[in-house]
């Protein structure tokens, strides 16, 4: 198998004493150029000029598979926000991280496949890709969050449906699995603008659909969530412009396809969320952000959320922008740790826009949980795509 190595910046090592087990420390931050091609084998070049096998956006998603040092990585839907029809693609790589080492942190891209429907078609990341007459051969996709099945296979998060489906380990297409209509536009459109009101008054907000997903340590629950509110939930004023905080969550049983919503509060209209990530049953990792980068950024914080007091909302209909109604109660949220906190030493300048994907790895030599933050590089020539790898207490 062809395997292509990236070098990884080492920054900190990990020291032995107990009172830096109980801290969160950050090990060492990975690059990957963006000019670095995938191992897709595809030829040509998109509308763009950009190669078919550019490898990037793959920070918009990660997940350890368990064995080893294997994880999965997804590239999104492409250069020019879906205007080119790029076949949408996982990657499998190899992340060792050794504090002791120098440098700490390596990454070698393993291989890559291609997501494909159950006519062995492509899945791409084309607006123009949606099927009006016959929805469910649609082939557009945007993956923007994949977790591995306990039985090897791959749940990847769909930003367009959204949806959520089920893929072979080779990007062979399973099934998908039941989202509630409530999350979906009435009145799909090639046209992003198109999906707002007033043609649709509900349904995901355009490139706002499902952003997030984990799968609970069992692998029985699938816990995936929106990037904003849906539309009917008070997202919106009547220009369009993003006054809602209230995101819906959906968790599926995955045997069973049964769910129930709940309610994650942002900390502004003005942020998005943009991971979720599974610590057990209950207690999980929300990344929740602004859209800026470099010294203009102002909100990039991972919040620990507690599902066990949330309401489900399944018989709410819509949910006001704010306020939540009497007897409702969100997650419980705690701030976990701020990329902005000057304690990491990186610099101010290069703060990326889109820290994207998380993942838990292999525990530490010194007993404490590995953690992983992916970021998505959008495809932008000379903007590289960045992996944190964080030591984080092992409760």
């Amino acid at each position: 198998m062809r395997r292509l190595a990236y070098l990884v910046l080492g920054l900190l090592s990990l020291g032995g004493s107990p009172a830096i087990h109980a801290q969160v420390t950050l090990i060492g931050t990975a690059t990957i150029p963006s000019d670095a091609a995938d191992l897709s084998g595809l030829k040509g070049s998109l509308a763009d000029g950009s190669p078919l096998n550019r490898l990037g956006s793959q920070g918009s998603a990660i997940d350890y598979s368990g064995r080893g040092n294997l994880y999965v990585m997804a590239s999104d839907r492409g250069p020019l926000d879906g205007a080119t029809d790029f076949p949408v693609r996982l990657h499998f790589v190899s992340i060792v991280v050794n504090p002791n080492a120098r440098p700490p942190v390596a990454v070698t891209l393993d291989s890559t496949v291609l997501l494909r429907n159950g006519q062995g078609e492509n899945f791409v990341g084309s607006n123009a890709a949606l099927n009006l007459v016959e929805p469910s051969r649609s082939l557009r996709l945007d993956p923007e969050g994949v977790r591995f099945g306990p039985q090897g296979t791959l749940f990847v998060a769909d930003e367009y449906g959204p949806s959520i489906h089920e893929f072979t380990a080779k990007g062979q297409w399973l099934r998908s699995l039941p989202v509630p209509q409530r999350f979906r536009p009435a009145a799909p459109s090639v046209m992003p603008e198109e999906e707002l009101p007033p043609r649709n008054r509900a349904g995901r907000q355009p490139n706002r659909g499902f952003e997030g997903l984990a799968i609970t340590p069992r692998g029985d629950k699938l816990v995936a969530i929106l990037q904003s509110p849906l539309i009917q939930d008070g997202a919106l004023d009547g220009n369009n412009k993003r006054i809602g905080c209230n995101i819906r969550m959906l968790e599926i049983d995955v045997a069973k396809g049964t769910s129930r919503e709940l309610v994650y509060p942002l900390e502004s209209p003005n942020n998005g969320v943009n991971e979720i990530l599974a610590l057990d049953d209950h207690n999980l990792l929300v990344l929740e952000r602004d859209g800026k980068s470099g010294k203009a950024a102002q909100f990039k914080k991972l919040f620990r959320i507690d599902l066990r007091q949330a309401t489900d909302i399944s018989t709410i209909e819509q949910l006001p922008a704010a306020d939540l109604p009497p007897g409702v109660r969100p997650v419980k949220k705690s701030e976990f740790l701020d990329f902005l906190d000057p304690k990491w030493g990186l610099d101010a300048s290069q703060t990326p826009e889109k820290h994207e994907g998380l993942a838990l790895g292999p525990p530490l030599p010194d007993g404490r949980r590995l953690l992983l933050v992916s970021v998505d590089n959008d495809f932008l020539p000379n903007v590289p795509t960045t992996i944190y790898a964080f030591a984080c207490p092992a409760k």
